[in-house]
């Protein structure tokens, strides 16, 4: 391969990376539909306080208020579990990540108030709640992952 190709050859693919990484970078501004979506309707219709902070409601926010991620899980837990899960249910302070699926790799992290990390009391019902959140939400591909009160891992389990 003579000088004068590879010199083409590197600035088609430098072109390509180019425009590659300029179409992404406008994705929150215009059709993708994704979550900033909301975000970029207020901010271009002028609907912020001069701090940055939003007068209107989300449009989801209006009428009923959603129950947080914990309180549902708690809810079907109490409807459903058995009474060591619904013991271990009542550590729980936090759930996140367990209502956004896309079966590809799906991660929800749970907290509690347990303390001692993997050799602590929380260990055992660790393992009940992520096995109540396996009954709870159904996933090609996901994890649950239990945290003790100071952010250690004390279990995990597939849902």
């Amino acid at each position: 391969m003579g000088m004068k190709s590879k010199i083409a050859l590197g600035a088609v693919v430098g072109i390509v990376i180019i425009g590659a990484a300029s179409a992404n970078s406008g994705d929150s501004e215009g059709g993708s539909g994704g979550k900033d979506t909301s975000v970029s309707a207020e901010q271009r219709s002028g609907d912020t306080t001069s701090d940055g902070a939003s007068d209107a409601k989300p449009a989801e926010d209006e009428g009923t208020e959603k129950a947080s991620q914990a309180e549902q899980f708690k809810a079907f837990v109490r409807k459903n579990g058995t009474p060591q899960e619904k013991d271990a249910l009542s550590h729980v302070t936090k759930v996140q990540g367990a209502d956004e699926q896309n079966d590809i790799l799906d991660a929800a992290e749970v907290y509690t108030d347990f303390t001692g990390g993997l050799m602590g009391e929380g260990t055992g019902p660790a393992k009940l709640i992520a096995s109540a959140f396996a009954d709870w939400k159904q996933s090609d591909n996901g994890l649950v992952t239990v945290y003790g009160a100071d952010g250690e891992i004390i279990g995990n389990g597939n849902f």
